[in-house]
């Protein structure tokens, strides 16, 4: 799932502003899609098609954006928490499915200046208590930051969101990585690694507690408004049409007869987390372009990545 907040402030598209997204996200079959923008303030999300149907790669997502940014009217103030709610209710609906919510934003949530230090706004306070409702599911969220920011309430969010079932949220600054004096190349699988590097342990931390392929039942169902109104030639072009029933992110997870232990996901300890996924006995020490990682020892040789299965095509070595 894709959720993007009003990222006009810039005047450039957003394809401009975010070209590796394109090579980051393309792989994956089917992203639904959401805004925060217009007259939905803090309160409301819109979908990107009125039936809120999927977009077929990220290259329908900026195509279709593209063709509702006339429409928008940009509004504050901002919080992350009705489109985390959106994407809560997407997964209780999917029998608890796997999902992953990427939101691309251009500022973060509200905090207006009367606020105390040490205090949250209302926003800051409602999307906080978002994100640790959300790990009660599996869903792991993404929140790539576009732009100057304002960014040190984000990386607090990042670091310190307390009482959390697991730790379901990353935060990634997208402009501080790409204005790096580096290769392109190279910035855009630095970007990569940083959105997707989470993701392999917050998986297993929803299988370690028992709520993968669960319907909990715990959440008030969310519905997104309509898009903006447009022209008739927005539906000209053909659409594939949302599938029958949702498809799972990862390959669904086989269950063993035992039951799930309730414990937090502690026991997955960081060392483990840092060990290749081959070998299971060298370190992490090589990244590929999709952000995954193995030792350099299993990674030289291998042509696709062993957790997403796309092509290799850029390694890094990690020191």
């Amino acid at each position: 799932m894709v959720c993007i907040d009003k990222l006009l402030g810039y005047g450039n598209s957003i394809d401009q502003r975010l070209p590796s997204y394109k090579h980051s996200l393309d792989a994956t079959a089917n992203n639904k899609h959401f805004s925060l923008a217009a007259s939905t303030h803090d309160q409301d999300v819109f979908s990107f098609y009125p039936d809120e149907r999927f977009c077929n790669g990220f290259e329908e997502v900026l195509s279709r954006y593209r063709e509702i940014v006339p429409n928008l009217r940009l509004a504050g103030p901002t919080s992350f928490a009705p489109i985390i709610e959106m994407a809560m209710t997407i997964v209780e609906q999917s029998a608890g499915q796997y999902h992953v919510l990427l939101i691309i934003a251009d500022g973060q949530v509200t905090r207006s200046v009367d606020t105390e230090h040490g205090q949250l706004s209302p926003q800051e306070q409602k999307t906080v208590e978002a994100i640790v409702r959300a790990s009660k599911l599996p869903l792991s969220i993404i929140l790539v930051g576009v732009g100057d920011g304002p960014w040190d309430m984000m990386r607090e969010f990042d670091d310190n969101i307390p009482a959390r079932d697991f730790d379901n949220f990353q935060f990634v600054n997208f402009t501080e990585i790409m204005s790096k004096n580096v290769d392109t190349s190279r910035k855009e699988t630095e970007f990569a690694l940083s959105a997707l590097m989470e993701i392999p342990s917050q998986y297993k931390a929803t299988i370690e507690l028992g709520i993968l392929g669960q319907s909990k039942g715990i959440v008030s169902e969310r519905v997104a408004l309509p898009p903006p109104l447009y022209g008739a030639a927005s539906f000209s072009s053909s659409k594939p049409s949302r599938p029958a029933s949702f498809k799972p992110s990862v390959p669904s997870y086989q269950r063993d007869s035992q039951p799930f232990s309730s414990a937090p996901p502690a026991t997955c300890s960081t060392y483990d987390n840092q060990l290749c996924p081959i070998c299971l006995s060298n370190s992490k020490d090589m990244a590929f372009g999709c952000g995954h990682q193995t030792c350099c020892e299993c990674g030289e040789t291998l042509q696709l990545c062993p957790i997403c299965r796309s092509s290799i095509e850029t390694r890094i070595k990690l020191f």
